[in-house]
């Protein structure tokens, strides 16, 4: 009898480790682990859960938000939100997977487009990256998981704490003449104050995470352009390049990068799409 009781309090007859099914996600095996990657929206159900104390209800999760768009003479989009964790507690239901996309290049003069956030249901959600700034339009850089650069009396947008930073400031401060723009904020270090009157703002890095089975990094800003002066560099996790007479560098797809921007080429950089990763032991 006391063995009855036990197999039905550890769940699928005793089954030690949870059994979990998805859609919309490509699912890799790692030893005793199950990971699913999920580059669109989709579903993590589960079907049973284990009667192991320490891993039976429990996922580790990493959540990317779509990265912000570079403007066109202007500002770097900031990264996507991020947030990872171990030890999420789940139940025996279906979760809904939402993978946010990156913000859409910005071809006419003007600051870029904000990325759109993504989800593990309600457990865990991030915020979409902010937009870069553009002076022409007095376009803030918009407030996202981080914030997008500014450009001349346009300011930088502000990050999400727990899921990215600030975007770069404009210089100088004041007059803003001549303007340079700052880069797009990243999930460990803010974008790049444009240094001088000559030089715009590198994009901040993102942040390693190995949950994938190899270590890669995500969320990084992207770099400004300006009217005027040198190209600059993306953070690192897909933050796209920002350039001065071609097109910006898009964000790094399913990496939540920022795009970066451009000051007088066709079009500036989108922002990278997001991501979701849920791992959890089956066996």
């Amino acid at each position: 009898m006391t063995g009855i009781i036990s197999a039905f309090i550890g769940g699928s007859y005793g089954a030690p480790f949870m059994n979990a099914t998805t859609s919309g996600a490509t699912e890799t095996t790692s030893g005793n682990y199950k990971i699913a990657s999920f580059n669109g929206s989709g579903s993590f159900t589960v079907n049973s859960l284990g009667g192991d104390p320490t891993e039976g209800d429990k996922v580790d999760y990493l959540v990317v938000a779509g990265g912000g768009s570079g403007a066109k003479a202007g500002g770097g989009g900031g990264a996507g939100g991020m947030k990872s964790g171990t030890g999420q507690t789940v139940t025996a239901i279906a979760y809904t997977i939402t993978v946010g996309s990156g913000g859409a290049a910005q071809s006419g003069t003007g600051a870029g487009n904000n990325g759109t956030g993504s989800s593990f249901d309600s457990l865990v959600t991030t915020t979409g990256g902010g937009k870069g700034g553009n002076q022409s339009t007095n376009t803030a850089g918009g407030n996202g998981g981080s914030g997008g650069g500014g450009n001349n009396n346009a300011p930088r947008g502000l990050g999400t704490a727990g899921e990215g930073n600030d975007g770069g400031s404009p210089a100088p401060d004041p007059p803003y003449t001549p303007a340079r723009a700052g880069g797009g904020g990243g999930k460990t270090a803010a974008g790049q104050t444009a240094p001088n009157t000559s030089t715009d703002g590198n994009g901040g890095d993102g942040e390693a995470n190995s949950i994938s089975g190899t270590s890669v990094s995500y969320a990084g800003g992207g770099g400004a352009a300006s009217n005027a002066g040198a190209g600059t560099t993306g953070g690192s996790g897909g933050g796209g390049n920002g350039n001065q007479s071609s097109s910006g560098g898009n964000g790094g797809a399913n990496l939540g990068g920022g795009g970066g921007a451009t000051g007088t080429g066709t079009n500036s950089g989108a922002g990278g799409d997001g991501v979701v990763i849920i791992k959890w032991r089956f066996q």
